[in-house]
């Protein structure tokens, strides 16, 4: 069945398309409808609001595999906005549906609602003119602001889509949550089957689109040994220099730079104390590659130079108190693959984007999209708008300037009805 998601959606908009002679046409008559007119409208008079949700749900700590509290608020914003069949997942995924008027495959569009920062980080707002830092501000908290927004503006202009659209706050998108989220939601979620099309909306600006998943495999890697006194025991196998082995020979690694493929050891540990030899040091390693079998092949070649690593250091010192040995633990697992720039979906996303003077840019990332696109659903990550910086560090910044907010949720909206229907 690879491939029958694809391609009924391009039926779908290929329709669509035939209809309105080109997705140009088909967005130009879009946003010059009397009903987008009046959505745009109602976006500037809701700026307030619009802001005031951003700091709301910002300073709601939201912290990897902690992000109830936030989810629990998210949930009732989206039942207050109307949405029927509103509910929390087994995940933690939180979402509705605005219900369409039919004939048009379910369109899934989504923020996330997990930030990196650790629990007890200070999330409060800090605001210098229509300049708001805090973490977590617009990554991905704006986006969670925004699908509001939409929600509101179609309701208040009686928008009717093709498509039912389902609106989620996901769980799980940054490091360690391993898009548990998405991967709930695709894969054993009451959606699964029935999801077509995929928005996902991050920070950044709205020219920016992620048609295409970096997939990434991250491992946590444990050397074990006897361990004792660093005098007493001296000449015994360590598990430290074994790390420190293995580190070496994967920073020799040479891989291509296209498809660009990457890698990393971000932390190391390990260790009792200074006059002892080790009974165990870990490193957790990260590798990233635009394509599949190139990913593949360096999580292999890194496996093999684990175990070379711990073959040296037995050979090296003496094994009479024990072996060093190597567990290696799969932490994360992302998967990659491509949405095609002259896919119906993209196409249509494009001129939704050009409907407003800009260029399109498009690039591979790590995001929700990687998903639904390695299971053959098209997918695509958009920015939502607007100056922002500092992504993941304690003074991350949006610029919420009236407007460039205004346009970065009517260019979102433009895009969502490009793709589930104007009716």
């Amino acid at each position: 069945m690879k491939g029958a998601a694809t391609a009924a959606f391009a039926l779908v908009l290929l329709g669509r398309a035939a209809s309105a002679q080109t997705p140009d046409v088909a967005v130009q008559r879009i946003v010059n409808h009397e009903r987008f007119k009046a959505a745009q409208a109602v976006v500037e008079k809701d700026y307030d609001r619009f802001v005031n949700e951003i700091i709301q749900l910002t300073e709601i700590e939201a912290p990897p595999f902690k992000e109830e509290k936030r989810a629990r608020v998210y949930l009732e914003m989206l039942r207050d906005h109307g949405l029927t069949n509103v509910e929390m997942d087994a995940a933690g995924n939180v979402m509705g549906i605005r219900k369409g008027a039919g004939g048009g495959p379910l369109v899934a569009i989504s923020a996330h609602l997990d930030t990196v920062f650790p629990e007890g980080t200070d999330v409060k707002v800090k605001r210098n003119g229509t300049v708001l830092s805090a973490p977590g501000i617009g990554d991905d908290t704006r986006s969670l602001a925004v699908l509001l927004s939409m929600i509101r503006a179609m309701d208040a202009a009686t928008i009717e889509t093709t498509s039912d659209i389902l609106f989620v706050g996901n769980v799980g998108e940054e490091g360690p949550g391993d898009l548990r989220g998405m991967k709930h939601l695709f894969q054993q979620g009451r959606y699964k089957n029935d999801i077509k099309m995929f928005i996902a909306m991050e920070g950044g600006a709205s020219d920016r689109l992620t048609n295409g998943g970096v997939g990434s495999k991250r491992y946590r890697v444990t050397f074990s040994g006897p361990g004792g006194h660093s005098y007493g025991a001296f000449g015994l196998v360590n598990p430290a220099y074994a790390l420190a082995n293995a580190i070496g020979r994967f920073s020799r690694l040479r891989v291509p730079s296209t498809p660009k493929t990457t890698y990393s050891v971000g932390v190391v540990g390990g260790g009792t104390s200074v006059n002892s030899i080790p009974f165990a040091s870990w490193m957790e390693v990260d590798m990233r590659s635009e394509s599949r079998p190139e990913l593949e092949k360096l999580a292999q070649t890194f496996m093999a130079l684990m175990r070379e690593a711990v073959e040296e250091e037995n050979l090296s010192r003496s094994t009479a108190q024990g072996r060093i040995a190597v567990k290696m633990e799969l932490m994360g697992d992302r998967p990659s693959g491509e949405t095609s720039i002259s896919s119906p979906l993209i196409q249509s996303v494009s001129a939704a984007i050009m409907a407003f003077g800009m260029k399109p840019s498009f690039g591979m990332s790590s995001t929700d999209s990687n998903i639904p696109i390695s299971m053959d659903i098209p997918a695509v990550t958009i920015g939502a708008g607007g100056r922002g910086g500092r992504s993941h560090s304690l003074d991350e910044f949006i610029d919420v300037d009236k407007t460039s907010a205004v346009k970065g949720v009517t260019v979102s909206l433009a895009i969502l009805l490009a793709v589930a229907g104007l009716r």
